[in-house]
């Protein structure tokens, strides 16, 4: 192996880490691919968000909303994990861009709460959805974590009042 494809192996496999790729493919709104040195291609899951699945309503305007933010560019992956599916779960930047955030500002995904605490993104839903920003635009947005379990056959949660 090429030197520097071990150090960047090496260092993926690091409690957490930072590397710097070129966007070479954008699956959806919240996940990326990176090429990065050695011609090693990295499945990117964006971090803290979740956006509207393809062929879910904003599913594709999410993606397009992504793609012009990254598509091409060089980006630095400051990446905590991978996931059950083997993509790096991350953040991405350009220079002092934090793109996460970005797509939750700017009402193209949801703060996962689920899975993050950070304010910052829990304050740039609420902005998103008072101004109704993209997706909070449309009538009655549904999550994507509840629209993936109600396309599985599993029953609307329903909160109370």
């Amino acid at each position: 192996m090429k030197p520097i494809l071990l150090l960047l192996l090496a260092t993926l496999t690091a409690q957490a880490a930072t590397f710097t790729g070129k966007v070479v493919g954008v699956s959806d709104g919240d996940t990326i691919t990176v090429l990065a040195a050695g011609n090693k291609q990295f499945k990117i899951r964006l971090l803290a968000i979740d956006t509207p699945e393809g062929s879910q309503a904003y599913g594709d305007k999410a993606k397009q909303a992504l793609s012009k933010k990254v598509f091409g560019q060089f980006v630095q992956v400051h990446w905590e994990k991978q996931d059950q599916y083997k993509r790096v779960l991350g953040n991405i930047t350009i220079g002092k861009r934090w793109i996460n955030l970005e797509m939750v500002a700017e009402g193209w995904a949801w703060h996962y709460k689920q899975y993050d605490k950070d304010k910052r993104f829990a304050d740039a839903e609420v902005k998103a959805k008072a101004a109704r920003k993209g997706l909070w635009a449309g009538p009655n947005p549904v999550a994507p974590w509840e629209w993936r379990r109600l396309k599985k056959g599993g029953k609307p949660v329903v909160k109370p009042k």
